[in-house]
């Protein structure tokens, strides 16, 4: 797990935990939405749409709501709203570079919550391609551990394209190229290993080392901007030791 942020680990365990149920529901139902309206309906035909359907279901979104969003999105019910997706850029304390995700049907909504967001928590925006540059889009494949090791989990993947495989505790993070997520997910099925979900995220090229207190204010202004309706994601690169993690998280 050399270089890699534990960040990833703290996600993972706040996602498995999440007690906002109702936001994180209407964060996959938008997904499921967009990938309908942009690949069409059928669930087998777009991996895309099979992947936002898969992370809803394991996150335990009724299947009535997830049939209805695949129906807006798809054109085959009305109410359906016009997604777009945009990115802001900002920064943190001590120079953490972020990228702010928002799927929203109003672009002056979202930009004024999310620059106000960032104000208050002591981050601030930035212009278009000042932080950008510092992430690169990777396919993320999440696996839970089910009693596999590592090795386990990297044969499984490593001919299907997977760059490298490291252990959150108790899962597993598959990294890949965008273009290999299908047929990394497909390979782990293939193997009869279970996956948790099949994502594309932005992953750091270079991390900023953060103490306590660093640390206090970049999670603060992360859960401020993850709490906005309109956002769907925060990718920040910034990595913390597990001691500085155990001391922010018990307070």
């Amino acid at each position: 797990m050399s270089g890699h942020s534990k960040w990833a680990t703290t996600k993972h365990q706040k996602a498995a935990k999440d007690a906002k149920r109702g936001k994180l529901f209407a964060k996959l139902i938008k997904n499921i939405e967009v990938a309908a309206r942009m690949g069409g309906g059928d669930v087998d035909g777009n991996p895309t749409l099979f992947d936002a359907v898969q992370k809803a279901r394991k996150n335990s979104v009724p299947i009535d709501n997830i049939e209805r969003a695949v129906k807006r999105g798809s054109g085959a019910e009305a109410g359906g709203a016009d997604w777009q997706t945009i990115m802001y850029e900002g920064y943190g304390a001590s120079g953490v570079a972020l990228l702010v995700e928002c799927l929203t049907d109003n672009r002056n909504r979202a930009a004024m919550e999310v620059r106000t967001a960032m104000t208050r928590a002591g981050g601030s925006l930035a212009d278009p391609g000042s932080v950008s540059y510092l992430f690169n889009r990777k396919g993320v494949v999440i696996v839970p551990d089910t009693g596999l090791s590592e090795d386990d989990v990297l044969m499984a993947v490593l001919d299907a394209g997977a760059d490298e495989v490291n252990n959150l505790g108790g899962a597993y993070e598959v990294i890949c190229e965008p273009t290999d997520l299908v047929p990394v997910r497909t390979a782990l099925q293939d193997a009869g290993i279970e996956y948790e979900s099949a994502d594309q995220s932005f992953l750091p090229t270079l991390q900023v080392p953060l103490d306590e207190d660093g640390a206090r204010k970049v999670l603060r202004l992360v859960d401020a901007l993850e709490d906005l309706d309109d956002v769907q994601n925060v990718y920040a690169n910034f990595d913390v030791s597990d001691e500085v993690l155990e001391a922010v998280g018990a307070e």
